[in-house]
């Protein structure tokens, strides 16, 4: 009997900027506009030299929701010297190429003609779902609503995006609600077959927040659903947990297979309080009874598809092999 792989990837987390145009009630990402919003050119440069020498394979990009509709966000932006986010967005991303590392961006609603224009410079995309509900912690937040998450996430398949996805859980929504959420991607992967992944998120509570007091989702709900989303999701679509967020040795059996991007060089911005485990441990997290394996921002069955601009299929190679000769062990 082969063990169970359980996968991974080495990245580097830039937020380009923190600025938002939603009011989600958990988040503590969000930032106002003021100096220093915006991450600067030689700062992502360097991060990025840090990330080659780490040998880091993914550069996660993201940024607040449509930034320049909050008043002053432009000012900020002159610094960069571009003159929209997605300018700055795509620039970034070919100067991550160009140290030899893949762009994933997750910057929240774009739209068709957007994700078309970021898709020569990202080997994939995503954005989570988090809820088909309609919830309290969202209002407030138009970019949170269902109907459009859903039909950004038809127009990646319809791009042919490698893409993923998933549930934040804990924010209000019910067990159906979960279900209905998993249904809708799986109709979605149906009709296009572009998601490679979902992330089954656990909802952290951050001081000073309105939800700072909310209800922590339990391990055994987590497993509940994490077992929910096996049964109804195809095979080939991976499910992944954050190893920083929770206890995940506890939920490996329930279905996990995949830890998501683990940063040697950077915070997890989205949730500072909580490290990232150290690579060496990652071996322990998934136990003895799998094969833990590093992997690409991209999966391998869309390389082998060539679901990616033929401008990435050099570094694709390049990393592809070097993760196989090093079996991808931490």
């Amino acid at each position: 009997m082969q063990p169970r792989v359980v996968t991974y990837t080495k990245n580097v987390f830039l937020p380009l900027t923190s600025v938002c145009r939603n009011r989600c009630g958990y988040c503590s990402f969000r930032t106002p506009v003021r100096d220093g919003c915006v991450m600067l050119p030689d700062q992502v440069e360097a991060v990025l030299a840090r990330g080659q020498e780490a040998g880091c394979t993914e550069a996660l990009f993201t940024f607040g929701e449509h930034p320049e509709e909050e008043p002053g966000f432009r000012t900020c932006l002159e610094q960069t010297g571009y003159d929209s986010i997605l300018d700055y967005c795509e620039a970034m991303c070919r100067l991550a190429i160009r140290y030899g590392i893949l762009p994933h961006t997750n910057a929240g609603i774009l739209t068709y003609g957007e994700m078309k224009r970021l898709r020569p410079v990202n080997a994939s995309m995503g954005l989570m779902l988090e809820t088909t509900a309609r919830i309290p912690a969202h209002q407030g937040s138009k970019g949170k609503d269902p109907e459009v998450r859903l039909a950004m996430m038809e127009d990646a398949g319809r791009l042919k995006i490698p893409f993923t996805t998933g549930l934040l859980l804990g924010i209000g929504e019910s067990a159906r609600d979960r279900e209905e959420s998993l249904v809708a991607i799986r109709d979605i992967h149906q009709k296009y077959g572009h998601i490679q992944e979902i992330i089954l998120q656990n909802f952290c509570p951050k001081d000073n927040t309105p939800m700072a007091a909310f209800r922590v989702p339990e391990t055994q709900e987590i497993c509940d659903t994490i077992t929910m989303a096996r049964r109804i999701l195809p095979d080939e679509i991976s499910i992944q947990i954050a190893p920083n967020l929770i206890d995940a040795s506890r939920l490996i059996g329930c279905g996990v297979s995949d830890l998501g991007g683990i940063s040697p060089v950077t915070i997890d911005y989205v949730n500072p309080e909580h490290p990232w485990p150290a690579l060496a441990d990652l071996r322990k997290i998934a136990g003895e009874a799998t094969l833990l394996q590093e992997r690409l921002c991209i999966y391998p069955r869309f390389i082998r598809m060539g679901w990616f601009d033929p401008g990435l299929q050099p570094l694709i190679n390049r990393l592809d092999q070097r993760i196989s000769r090093g079996s991808g062990q931490p």
